[in-house]
Order: structure tokens, then C-alpha cells, then sequence
């Protein structure tokens, strides 16, 4: 259950972005997650957008080698606004089954504003989480609604971005910044061309433990990187590749297969 949580939340960290074209789009984007590369997870990202309302859908499942120590599988629903600057969440809901166990999360936002949130079953609290407050839920988008970068181009300005997220569980920010151009050249993944690289920090704010050793990792961590690389439509922009490292190894996130 803790690997199957380390790969949704991966499939987080992967989704930190905002928007700026109303342009529709529909696309469907395979993943390999692989951890010091051997492979442990796919995953699968299907996005449609009207240019008004979107929806997103993300199914994980555990693979490979990672079966003799976890399996089972991962599922994420985000829905709300695409008012052709970004996506604004109205209902985020997270599964996860593994083991026989259930662990679900379901939100409910109202113009960034959390307005009820339910987790199931409910986190203990002890004096290690930081208490969750009330202003901490006001102006916070899910982290799946960040999936999409919508902007002008393909240029370091689409990596300029401060996002507030609240998870159900933790409330965190990611500072974006850009690290350089690049170019995607492999034949074995699902894109060819020019990407963007962007550098992601981690600062958590609330919810989590302050004896996480995943948190603190996290939080001290300056190698959060996120490879972004555009869609056919003008103006979306999706994770290439991910990587992040930990004390395990290198765990990664690459785009396999795309359509669109």
C-alpha cells in the first residue's frame, strides 16, 4: 500500500501546472514509472477538454518486480472549469486498493475554495501531523488539475508558476522555475521534439508528519525535475518525463505512448 501511495503520488508530483488557451482536446497518454529502471508502475492519463469544462482520468496499476512487494492499483477523477487560463477543480475523488484495502479521498472545491472533503478510512492524528487549518483550504487547486499547462508556447515561461494544492490529506506548494530547453530524441518513448525542463520545489504547509521520511525528502530535495513537451492542439502542454530522487534510486515517469 505505501509503494502503491509513493506512485499516485508521484502521478501528483507530475501534475503541477496551470492553463491559458480555450482551445478543445482530447488525449490519451501512457506511462512507464520505473525506479532505478526497473519498471513498477504504468500508467494511464486520458484528458478532455472543451475549452470550458474538462475532465480527467488516471488509472495505475503496479507491474513488474514491484508485484513481490505491492500490488494493486490506483485511480484519479478530476473535473471543473477550464476558463482558458487554467483548470479550476470542482471534484477531485482518489482511490487506491491494495492488499484488500480500500483508501479513497473525495473533494469538493467552489472557485478554489475547498467546501467538503471526506477520507476514508480517516487519517489518525498524532503530535507529529501538522494541524490542518482553515485558511489553509482557501485558494488551492487538486493536484491532478495542474496536469495540463496551457500557455503561448513552448518557452521558459511556461515553468513561472506557484501553485497551492490541497490533497485531502496534506496541503503543500510547488514553486516552478525553468532549467533549460531540451530536446526529447528517444524512439522508445511516445514524443520526438523540443521540450521544456522545469525545476520543481516542494514546500509542505500543513496535514503531513513532520517525522515523514518522504515529506522531508521532498522538502529538501533540489532534484524534482519535469520534462514538458506540446500536444497537436496550440497551447496545451503535457509531462514528458519525471524524475525524482530518492533514496532508493531514481524514480521516473515517461511518457510511452500518445493520442491524440
Amino acid at each position: 500500500m505505501r509503494l502503491l501511495r509513493r506512485v499516485a503520488a508521484t502521478c501528483g508530483i507530475v501534475l503541477m501546472a496551470t492553463s491559458a488557451a480555450a482551445a478543445p482536446v482530447a488525449a490519451t497518454a501512457q506511462y512507464l514509472v520505473s525506479l532505478s529502471g526497473t519498471g513498477i508502475a504504468s500508467v494511464t492519463i486520458r484528458l478532455n477538454d472543451t475549452g470550458r469544462r474538462y475532465a480527467m482520468a488516471i488509472d495505475a496499476r503496479i507491474t513488474g518486480l514491484a508485484q513481490l512487494v505491492a500490488s494493486g492499483i490506483a485511480k484519479v477523477e478530476s473535473a471543473g472549469v477550464s476558463n482558458g487560463r487554467e483548470l479550476v477543480s470542482e471534484k477531485f475523488d482518489l482511490l487506491t486498493r491494495a492488499a484488500g484495502e480500500d483508501f479513497t479521498v473525495s473533494i469538493e472545491y467552489a472557485q478554489k475554495d475547498v467546501t467538503a472533503f471526506i477520507v476514508t478510512p480517516p487519517l489518525i492524528n498524532n503530535i507529529d501531523r501538522v494541524a490542518l487549518e482553515r485558511r489553509h483550504l482557501h485558494g488551492v487547486n487538486d493536484m491532478i488539475a495542474a496536469f495540463v499547462l496551457k500557455g503561448g508556447g513552448l518557452d521558459k515561461s511556461l515553468c513561472d508558476r506557484r501553485l497551492q494544492i490541497f490533497t485531502g490529506l496534506e496541503r503543500f506548494n510547488v514553486a516552478m522555475r525553468f532549467a533549460r530547453a531540451d530536446e526529447a530524441t528517444s524512439k522508445r518513448t511516445g514524443y520526438q521534439g523540443p521540450v521544456i525542463l522545469c525545476n520543481i520545489r516542494y514546500t509542505p504547509v500543513s496535514g503531513h508528519f513532520t517525522t515523514s521520511e518522504v515529506t522531508n525528502y521532498l522538502a529538501d530535495s533540489d532534484r524534482i525535475l519535469i520534462w514538458y513537451a506540446p500536444l497537436a492542439t496550440p497551447g496545451y502542454f503535457i509531462p514528458y518525463r519525471v524524475l525524482l530522487t530518492t533514496s532508493m534510486g531514481d524514480l521516473s515517469m515517461v511518457l510511452t505512448e500518445l493520442t491524440q
